[in-house]
């Protein structure tokens, strides 16, 4: 099993991911641990494939 099962082909919005990415940095305080680094960086990609993925569906 992936270490983010949320990863390629996610069904989260980029606004649910947005959402999820402002909650961690609010939980961390600015400063994030190796593991929320992991955390931020996966929702990162997700949320880039999930915008991606509009634009593809707009054109």
């Amino acid at each position: 099993m992936s270490p983010h099962p949320h990863a390629p082909g996610s069904a989260r919005s980029a606004a649910e991911l947005n959402e999820r990415i402002r909650s961690l940095w609010l939980r961390a305080g600015g400063s994030l641990s190796a593991h929320e680094r992991a955390e931020y960086e996966a929702l990162v990609v997700e949320w880039a494939e999930a915008i991606r993925g509009g634009v593809v569906e707009a054109a």
